[in-house]
């Protein structure tokens, strides 16, 4: 019982009591706690959202090739939560992440509405085949919305898989962080250097 808790608080970073309460719901079974315990640091991350993040850092990193370089601000409540070193790790982590995987946007929410309109246009396209039999409209409309999803995978951080555990998505990493420090976290803004890009 002891290494599952311990298992569970280094995945989740959850204090050991919260564990243990969670493996205790779930009478034992570790994955049915895990998902208690992503869902408790949801619903205290949604409660942070609309706290004020007016410090953080603003972290580099140069691709050792020095042919990539990414500046990444990430925003918390106070500076004691900005000097903490888990809080750097994953600013560092998040530079690492736009190098690597070179997202456009943060959140869903920032991407247009005209980018996501010419999304679904050549999805639809992609779909509908020439001398095909016309799929009925709610059949299109989940392949669209399921498409879109991996669309968002690929172009806002928030959604991609972590690049040093794809079972991860940065999104899950940033609620672990807030129900850690206690404090809103957020993702303010990034931009990415390529040499030679236009």
């Amino acid at each position: 019982m002891i290494d599952m808790i311990r298992q569970l608080r280094e995945k989740t970073g959850a204090g050991m009591m919260d564990c243990k309460a969670a493996l205790k719901e779930a009478s034992g079974n570790a994955e049915k706690a895990l998902e208690i315990l992503r869902k408790k640091g949801l619903a205290k991350a949604q409660q942070k959202s609309s706290r004020m993040t007016k410090e953080g850092l603003i972290q580099s990193y140069v691709h050792t090739n020095h042919k990539i370089g990414v500046l990444v601000e990430v925003n918390c409540e106070t500076d004691f939560v900005a000097r903490n070193d888990e809080f750097k790790a994953f600013a560092k982590d998040m530079a690492m992440q736009v190098a690597a995987v070179h997202p456009l946007y943060v959140k869903k929410e920032d991407v247009p509405g005209s980018v996501i309109d010419k999304e679904k246009e050549i999805i639809k396209a992609q779909i509908s085949q020439p001398g095909e039999k016309e799929k009925p409209q709610h059949v299109m409309d989940k392949i669209v919305l399921g498409k879109l999803e991996k669309y968002y995978e690929e172009v806002c951080l928030l959604e991609q898989p972590f690049i040093k555990d794809q079972n991860v998505k940065v999104r899950d990493l940033l609620i672990q962080l807030i129900a850690k420090t206690g404090e809103n976290i957020s993702i303010r803004r990034f931009v990415r250097y390529q040499l030679g890009e236009e």
